[in-house]
């Protein structure tokens, strides 16, 4: 059965199925401006990080992530090190916003001032100046640390009910940001007079429809010309079939943090 998509989110169990080509990338500016080796260097870097049991964030620490989303608030991704999930805040140029894509790795310094007192984001971390990017990497490790990572199905996404939730309500005890394994869709779709990208999916037992701030995804239904995606189209439009959605809690916007999805991912 197929759900199309309607004016508001509904609580009925959908029935829908998501699967998807990715178009060209553009350099990096954080490649270009750091004179990063070539792609092939990730995999050496990759092994060169040395396992810890936490984040190092201490003012000027290396970390090397494994980028799954990259936004103006904030780049998402991993710490190889501790195999954690971190929102790395970059300050990128105002003539150039974030050019970094999913499985890129790369090197960023702890800024002197971490910022870790946001009790709405308590994954992120300051870091100075742009990332360096070192290459994509994909496989095997990639896949695990992908698994591992998923979140336990609980009755709501992040942790609380509704679309948003007041700044104050934070006390930093729950996480902003979620790797979720969609227990049926996704499907992407425009909506609204303003056209917004959304996407739906099942979890568990819930019916969620969240925003999509992901450049990757609205390139697809521009691509196929459609307003609304699943299945084989989908997998078509992106180049993968998505088998992860990356949830997060946006920083306050008039007062409140809202649930959006930054990325569709595939299995790695």
């Amino acid at each position: 059965m197929t759900l199309p998509p309607t004016d508001h989110p509904g609580t009925v169990d959908p029935s829908v199925s998501g699967p998807p080509e990715r178009s060209g990338r553009r350099e990096p500016s954080s490649r270009r401006s750091s004179g990063t080796p070539r792609a092939g260097t990730a995999r050496d870097v990759v092994r060169a990080v040395r396992p810890a049991e936490r984040i190092d964030v201490r003012p000027g620490a290396l970390l090397t992530l494994l980028v799954l989303a990259s936004h103006p608030e904030d780049t998402i991704g991993i710490d190889l090190a501790s195999g954690t999930l971190v929102r790395a805040r970059v300050a990128w140029p105002p003539d150039h916003g974030p050019d970094l894509h999913a499985f890129d790795v790369v090197e960023a310094v702890v800024a002197a001032d971490p910022e870790r007192d946001d009790l709405a984001q308590p994954e992120a971390v300051t870091v100075t100046g742009l990332p360096r990017h070192r290459g994509t990497y994909h496989g095997r490790q990639v896949r695990h640390l992908l698994q591992r990572l998923s979140a336990p199905v609980e009755e709501h996404v992040l942790g609380f009910p509704g679309a948003s939730a007041p700044y104050w309500e934070f006390r930093g005890f729950r996480p902003s940001l979620a790797l979720v394994v969609p227990s049926k869709g996704p499907v992407l779709f425009r909506r609204g007079p303003e056209r917004g990208t959304w996407v739906r999916f099942g979890w568990g037992r819930s019916d969620n429809w969240l925003p999509v701030e992901d450049p990757v995804s609205e390139r697809a239904l521009d691509v196929a010309r459609r307003d609304r995606l699943q299945g084989k189209d989908l997998a078509s439009a992106l180049g993968f079939k998505p088998c992860y959605l990356v949830a997060t809690l946006s920083a306050p916007r008039s007062g409140h943090c809202y649930k959006t999805v930054r990325g569709l991912l595939p299995r790695g």
